[in-house]
C-alpha cells in the first residue's frame, strides 16, 4: 500500500511537519508494510517560512521590525544565499495571531513591518523575494508595506496618512519613493486565498470580521479599498480589483500587485510543483490531506481544495483529517473528498482535541482507514 499524507498545519494546533511524523507512525504502527510518504504543506500563510526550511535547506535571519500595531519587534525569514531569495512570512511581523484579542484593531494595523523586512531583504542581496501573506491582522491594502518602502500618501490637505485601513478613503495623493530600492527585484506573492478586493466576496466583507471588524467598520475598510483601486488606475495605469488574490491578507495582494509588481500565485500550488507532489499523487493508493478546520475556504485554494482537485485528475479520491469539520451537512463528493474524520468529534472536546491533538490522532487513522 502506497500511502501519501500531504497536509496543510492546524493553526493553534500542531505544525504540517509534526503532524506528518504522527500520522506516518500510526499508520505504519496498523500496516507496517505500508510505504508512507509524507509531505508537510503551507499555503502561504502561518507556517509558510518554516516549511520553505524544511524542503530548501535556507538559513533563517533575525531582523527588527514591528508588528500590525506598530509595537517593536523581532522577526525572522528565509534566505538562500546561493539563489539570492528570501523567503518572507508576512504573518511573522503583521498576523493576527501575535495579537491578543483584546489588542486586535483592524483600522489601524499596518502592513509596514512586512515592508520593514522586504528593506531587510533588500539590504542583504536579495534579488527575489517569494512573501507569503496569509494569516494577516491588517486591511491596508498593503499601504503600510509601501510606506516603508517609500512611498508617501497625502490627504486632501497634502499632510502624510497613517498607513493603516481607516486611512484608505482619505488617499488624495501618491507620492513616489525618492530612490527606487525595488528596481530588477523580483517578487512572487504565494497567496493563500483567491478573494478580489473588495465587494461581498472582498478582503473586508469575508475576513474583516475575523479580524475584529464591525459591519460599520467592514463598510469603510470596503469603500476604502476602492477608492484605493481608484487610486491605483490614477497613478500606476491599472486596476487589480478583480485579480485572483489581491483581496489576500486584507487587500495586501493587490499592494503587491501595484507596488512591487508581483506576481500573485496560489501559494500551495508553488509548492507542489517545486517538489513534483503531482506525480507522487499519480502513483498513491491512499491520500490523506486535512486542516485545522474544514470550512467553505478549504476548497477555495488552499491546501485539501487543491491536493483533491489533482487526486480528480487521476479518478483518485482523498481523505481528510481536520481539527474541526464545518462542513458536516455538504456531500464532498463531487471535490473528490470520499471522507472527513475531524479530531472534535472523537475527543468530544473541540479546545482539548486543540491543546492535546497526538492523543486522538491514533484513532482517526483507524477510521479513515476502517
Amino acid at each position: 500500500m502506497n500511502v501519501l499524507i500531504a497536509p496543510d498545519k492546524f493553526k493553534g494546533s500542531i505544525d504540517s511537519i509534526s503532524l506528518c511524523d504522527v500520522l506516518r507512525k500510526e499508520i505504519i504502527a496498523l500496516y507496517p508494510d505500508a510505504q508512507v510518504h509524507t509531505y508537510p504543506l503551507a499555503d502561504g500563510g502561518d507556517g509558510f517560512a518554516s516549511i520553505i526550511q524544511y524542503y530548501f535547506h535556507t538559513v533563517e535571519v533575525e531582523t527588527q521590525t514591528v508588528n500590525a500595531l506598530g509595537t517593536p519587534i523581532r522577526a525572522r525569514y528565509q534566505f538562500a544565499s546561493e539563489s539570492k531569495t528570501a523567503y518572507i512570512e508576512m504573518a511573522s511581523a503583521c498576523g493576527l495571531a501575535m495579537l491578543k484579542n483584546e489588542a486586535r484593531d483592524i483600522m489601524r494595523s499596518s502592513t509596514y513591518g512586512t515592508g520593514l523586512m522586504i528593506r531587510d531583504a533588500i539590504a542583504r542581496g536579495a534579488a527575489k523575494i517569494i512573501l507569503g501573506i496569509g494569516g494577516s491582522a491588517t486591511n491596508d491594502g498593503g499601504i503600510g508595506m509601501a510606506d516603508a518602502l517609500g512611498f508617501i500618501f497625502l490627504d486632501r490637505n497634502g499632510d502624510p496618512l497613517d498607513p493603516c485601513g481607516e486611512s484608505l478613503g482619505l488617499i488624495e495623493d501618491i507620492v513616489m519613493p525618492e530612490t527606487d530600492i525595488l528596481e530588477d527585484i523580483e517578487f512572487q506573492v504565494a497567496c493563500d486565498v483567491k478573494n478580489p478586493l473588495f465587494g461581498p466576496d472582498g478582503a473586508a466583507y469575508v475576513y474583516g470580521p475575523q479580524k475584529g471588524a464591525s459591519s460599520e467598520e467592514v463598510q469603510i475598510l470596503d469603500d476604502g479599498l476602492k477608492h484605493l483601486d481608484q487610486m491605483f488606475m490614477k497613478y500606476f495605469g491599472r486596476s487589480v480589483a478583480e485579480e485572483p488574490g489581491s483581496g489576500a491578507a486584507g487587500g495586501l495582494g493587490a499592494g503587491c500587485a501595484v507596488f512591487l509588481g508581483a506576481r500573485l500565485l496560489p501559494g500551495v500550488e508553488q509548492l507542489i510543483d517545486s517538489l513534483g507532489l503531482e506525480d507522487k499523487i499519480k502513483q498513491a493508493n491512499v491520500i490523506i490531506t486535512g486542516e485545522g478546520c474544514l470550512d467553505e475556504q478549504s476548497m477555495q485554494g488552499k491546501v485539501v481544495g487543491t491536493i483533491a482537485r489533482l487526486a480528480q485528475k487521476y479518478s483518485k479520491r482523498v481523505r481528510v483529517l481536520c481539527g474541526e469539520n464545518q462542513l458536516q451537512q455538504i456531500d464532498l463528493g463531487p471535490q473528490g473528498i470520499e471522507q472527513v474524520v475531524s479530531l472534535s468529534s472523537i475527543a468530544g472536546d473541540k479546545n482539548l482535541s486543540i491543546s492535546e491533538p497526538e492523543k486522538f490522532i491514533g484513532e482517526a487513522i483507524k477510521e479513515i482507514f476502517s
